[in-house]
């Protein structure tokens, strides 16, 4: 009965372990054995190129690796893409100042990512998309001012000290994230804002960033010279994950920023755009509309003017065309005297009246 059972216990998985440090190695070794576990290339010259990589697919039983104290300066797409059961990985001590955006693609186990004491000064949160079981992040000192992080990333420690926080509208996601999950910063006390100077002394967990002032700036920069380097902000969707996660265990709320109303803001910009250009249009107008109204002036008939008459009837009968059954010798009586109107307002043509009396 002692033995009972011992066929169904299974044996613990052997640990293979491969110690390079400190061999002045310029590329990963290619004599290593594939079924490595924990390979240890601390302080070496190791750049991690496409040579490198081409190294590290071969080992697909790899849970722990570290390339720490190195000369690492750029983390290609895929550069351990194969390392499926990789749970630690430590690139800490390096020059890495850029990381592309799937340099961490296919490690779906991943536990732990120390990127401390680099050169990193920006990092796209879609880097760690593909990291869905990571739980410990450490991004101490490096050049990061602002880290824009998904709300769905969940990390139980991150460390963020010794960077330069710009504690401004660009870490207010960050700063939510912060206050509305349930992961702990290291070294909470030391990370502090650099920029603005007036708030150098806060945690960046704490310094008072104003969403308001955010909206106000984001507003006036889309209104004005459009940039094309343009920051996206996703503070809309971290206040509804706020919304969700911001109760404690008694049921408080935090304190935040208020949501201001940009809207009126607005309304009051676009109010004074249109009037002003309503009235520069007036003013343009104005003069031109002036003088055509005066242009177009009813004027009655002069009464006691009977050459103006004379005039214009002879200038009416020279327009006609000569008739060849009128005789050039009749005489042509004209008439002086003065017309003078009847009380239904016509003017009474007493030279027509006498024409037609001739011609019968």
């Amino acid at each position: 009965k002692i033995f009972q059972g011992i066929n169904t216990l299974k044996p613990e998985k052997s640990t293979v372990i491969c110690d390079e440090s400190g061999k002045n190695l310029s590329s990963i070794p290619t004599d290593l054995l594939q079924n490595v576990t924990k390979l240890n290339l601390k302080n070496n010259k190791i750049t991690l190129k496409h040579n490198d990589k081409d190294i590290l697919i071969r080992l697909p039983n790899l849970t722990e690796l570290y390339l720490n104290e190195n000369m690492i300066t750029l983390l290609y797409n895929n550069s351990f893409c194969n390392l499926t059961k990789l749970v630690n990985l430590d690139i800490s001590n390096n020059c890495i100042n850029t990381v592309h955006q799937a340099a961490f693609a296919g490690l779906y186990q991943l536990l732990v990512l120390n990127l401390s004491y680099n050169r990193i000064t920006q990092l796209d949160s879609n880097v760690f998309s593909s990291l869905i079981n990571l739980r410990v992040l450490n991004l101490q000192n490096n050049l990061l001012e602002s880290f824009h992080i998904k709300p769905s990333f969940k990390l139980t420690t991150i460390t963020l000290d010794g960077n330069p926080w710009n504690c401004s509208c660009s870490l207010l996601d960050l700063q939510i994230w912060l206050t509305a999950s349930n992961v702990t910063m290291e070294n909470e006390n030391n990370t502090m804002c650099t920029f603005p100077n007036i708030k150098q002394k806060f945690s960046i967990k704490t310094a008072t960033i104003q969403l308001v002032d955010c909206e106000m700036g984001k507003l006036s920069s889309e209104t004005t010279i459009p940039s094309t380097y343009v920051i996206k902000h996703q503070s809309t969707v971290f206040l509804t994950a706020l919304t969700s996660n911001i109760t404690g265990n008694n049921g408080t709320h935090a304190e935040f920023p208020v949501l201001g109303k940009s809207w009126t803001f607005l309304m009051g910009v676009l109010g004074f755009v249109l009037s002003t250009t309503l009235l520069i249009f007036t003013a343009i107008k104005c003069p031109t509309w002036y003088q055509h109204l005066m242009s177009y002036r009813h004027r009655r008939l002069e009464e006691n003017d009977p050459e103006m008459f004379e005039q214009e009837f002879s200038a009416d009968m020279s327009s006609f065309p000569a008739g060849s059954d009128i005789n050039n010798e009749d005489p042509i009586v004209i008439f002086d005297k003065t017309f003078e109107p009847e009380e239904d307002g016509f003017i009474e043509d007493k030279y027509i009246d006498t024409y037609v009396t001739e011609q019968s």
